[in-house]
């Protein structure tokens, strides 16, 4: 490959690379073999091997720019946009290699997702720490994490108030031992149940 043009783009880092032959594609140097991204310029060479990591850097910056449109639009899990992702046929080296930059830039953060995820779940549901902790885990959360973001949204949150409210609006269908089991699978401990019931 020999390079007819690099130009730098409007994203920190990220170069738009035209060779002689072929379409242009982004690189940056952290997807790329140390000492390769300061060879790139105009007229260079590069072997068999050397084309190959800069078409490899490509496809992962065209795969960063895609997890970038969705975050754009909402907080994203790493497991949730690994699997978007994939869902979009992109290969899981590039997935894993796009989304690891991210987040070592703090663009992608399972942290702040479970946070902003508590915080519109609790909108139109009423529920307790474990159920909540396992909504979390479907959605790839590690437990440290879920446990963190847990803990803040119930410093904010009484889950006590939030038990009461689910049995208000339980007890219009529910009653005996049925609410009480619709409480439990909502995810409220049983004595937390009981001084509410009370």
């Amino acid at each position: 490959m020999v390079i007819k043009s690099i130009a730098e783009t409007s994203y920190s880092g990220m170069f738009k690379v035209a060779p002689e032959e072929g379409a242009a594609f982004f690189v940056r140097a952290e997807y790329l073999p140390e000492g390769l991204f300061e060879r790139i310029d105009v007229g260079a060479d590069f072997n068999e091997t050397e084309t190959d990591s800069l078409l490899d850097a490509g496809l992962t910056c065209a795969v960063e720019l895609k997890a970038v449109s969705y975050l754009a639009r909402a907080e994203q899990s790493r497991f949730g946009l690994t699997r978007k992702l994939l869902e979009k046929k992109h290969e899981k080296k590039y997935v894993e290699d796009a989304l690891t930059y991210l987040e070592g830039r703090g663009y992608l953060s399972d942290l702040r997702f479970a946070t902003a995820w508590l915080n519109t779940r609790s909108i139109n549901h009423y529920e307790g720490r474990s159920r909540l902790a396992a909504e979390l885990a479907v959605r790839g959360i590690d437990r440290d994490v879920a446990k963190q973001a847990l803990d803040e949204f119930f410093t904010e949150h009484d889950e006590e108030e939030i038990c009461r409210k689910a049995y208000e609006k339980l007890s219009k269908t529910k009653s005996g031992e049925k609410l009480t089991e619709a409480l439990i699978r909502a995810g409220f401990q049983l004595k937390m149940i009981k001084r509410v019931l009370d």
